[in-house]
């Protein structure tokens, strides 16, 4: 899994302080509740400098997620994105991660977070593969006995701290079992998504995956992977998944911010196709990775360059 590597400065309630000095208190409520959201985001090193993947649509979601949990997000998105991209050039950040984090601070300690203050914080650092797959191998996963919150408890289409301990538990079954990662299911017993990615299943040469009704988080990766296998000509298919589908299909892949676009070559024990990631999930995978490493024009709208001069996703501009 990904380590966390020390930048020089992180950005925290509006000022670029030093790695070490972005602390909240112990008493803060987020750290209690789980009363916070977050973003995660990558950033990745192009022609033309670095460029943050979909940096407008993450911070979107960021804000219509502090929304949902009354988060009063002190910053304008047009103060955050100039954060976010200061912040990779101050501690020269290529290919990166970047999380950016709103919480309820210390105030209270009741269940009712009111006049609590709000800290935000922007981090970001140098980070490779989530997920230990190869080039011509994919990973081990397993049909988790966790099973995922039901959306009249948690509204899966915010990103919230709390929601995620959910996922931890999943993982630490998974990881105990042997596996790299877990697939949940809902309380209905469908297919909802990964511990932390949404999940995609080939098969007859359909790209199908699930939606909001799976309690899935509607992520942005997989938005863009529906876009890019409709621009391949690769027909695609948005519908309830059953867990009996899972090992007779031809392909299975994962995506995600964390993960990119990560081919599944073992369910359980069972081998998905040849136990090789399938040539539409390669083809996905590429096309995928040239657009974040700024090789199609086409897509540039998807990108925030950081370094000066570079063309510059505007706030608000179409995805």
């Amino acid at each position: 899994m990904a380590e966390i590597t020390k930048t020089e400065t992180i950005w925290f309630n509006g000022a670029f302080v030093p790695w070490h000095e972005a602390k909240v208190h112990v008493l803060a409520h987020t750290l209690h509740y789980g009363t916070g959201v977050f973003e995660g985001i990558r950033s990745y090193l192009t022609d033309r400098g670095p460029a943050v993947f979909r940096l407008d649509t993450h911070l979107e979601r960021f804000f219509r997620s502090a929304a949902t949990y009354e988060i009063p997000i002190p910053y304008t998105r047009e103060q955050l994105t100039d954060a976010t991209l200061e912040l990779v050039r101050r501690n020269r950040l290529e290919t990166a991660y970047i999380r950016p984090i709103a919480i309820f601070d210390v105030h209270t300690l009741t269940l009712l977070p009111a006049d609590a203050p709000v800290t935000v914080a922007i981090a970001g650092w140098p980070m490779g593969a989530y997920l230990p797959a190869e080039s011509d191998r994919g990973v081990r996963v397993t049909v988790s006995p966790v099973r995922r919150f039901n959306p009249s408890a948690i509204p899966p289409a915010a990103k919230s701290c709390g929601q995620y301990v959910n996922s931890v538990r999943a993982t630490q079954d998974a990881a105990r079992r042997g596996f790299h990662e877990a697939i949940l299911l809902t309380d209905t017993g469908d297919v909802s998504e990964g511990a932390g990615e949404n999940l995609f299943v080939v098969k007859n040469g359909v790209v199908v995956t699930n939606d909001a009704n799976a309690a899935i988080l509607m992520g942005i990766t997989r938005d863009s992977i529906l876009q890019i296998a409709r621009d391949l000509g690769i027909p695609t298919e948005i519908r309830t998944i059953r867990p009996e589908e899972l090992p007779g299909a031809d392909e299975l892949f994962f995506c995600g911010t964390a993960v990119e676009v990560t081919p599944i070559e073992e369910l359980d024990g069972t081998v998905i196709g040849d136990g090789r990631p399938g040539p539409i999930t390669r083809q996905i995978r590429n096309r995928f990775l040239e657009i974040a490493r700024g090789r199609h024009a086409a897509y540039f709208k998807w990108l925030a360059f950081a370094r000066a001069g570079a063309p510059h996703q505007k706030v608000g501009s179409a995805v």
